[in-house]
């Protein structure tokens, strides 16, 4: 198993913060324009408990791969996600926000993942890290821009 950790500040309320992450448009406006993210069906257009949502976008080496995820976790500003179906052995995506002060807020992403193939997998371990570094700070930049409407 494989821990990313990333966080951000970004000079926005909490509830604001929190309003953009449920609602499932966000993740057309926090993908990378290159992943080309296609949102297929979601069970509700905001973040609820249990809800599934199916994707698809080029993941893993610029092809097209389909993704099925659902919340299992649902608090007041905190969610997970999880991925039933698509191109990791396992992934799960721990949403946390903090109140820094009535005008910030710290964006916490921590995600557990397994590659596939097993020990084959394991030799792209380097790759899936730098991957999950690019596209989380594009997604950093892209909340600031939209929240603090740079």
């Amino acid at each position: 198993m494989h821990i990313f950790r990333n966080s951000f500040v970004v000079k926005s309320p909490i509830e604001r913060v929190w309003h953009f992450y449920t609602d499932v448009k966000h993740l057309k406006i926090i993908t990378p324009k290159q992943i080309d993210l296609k949102i297929t069906n979601a069970t509700s257009p905001n973040i609820v408990q249990g809800q599934e949502i199916w994707c698809n976008g080029k993941i893993i080496a610029r092809r097209r791969t389909a993704w099925h995820s659902k919340i299992t976790f649902l608090n007041p500003h905190e969610y997970i996600d999880e991925m039933l179906d698509g191109p990791f052995k396992k992934w799960r995506h721990v949403h946390k926000f903090r109140n820094v002060d009535e005008k910030q807020t710290e964006v916490i992403d921590e995600i557990e993942f397994e590659l596939p193939y097993g020990i084959l997998g394991n030799l792209f371990k380097g790759y899936a890290y730098k991957q999950l570094q690019q596209t989380f700070e594009h997604r950093k930049v892209a909340t600031i821009k939209a929240l603090e409407n740079i």
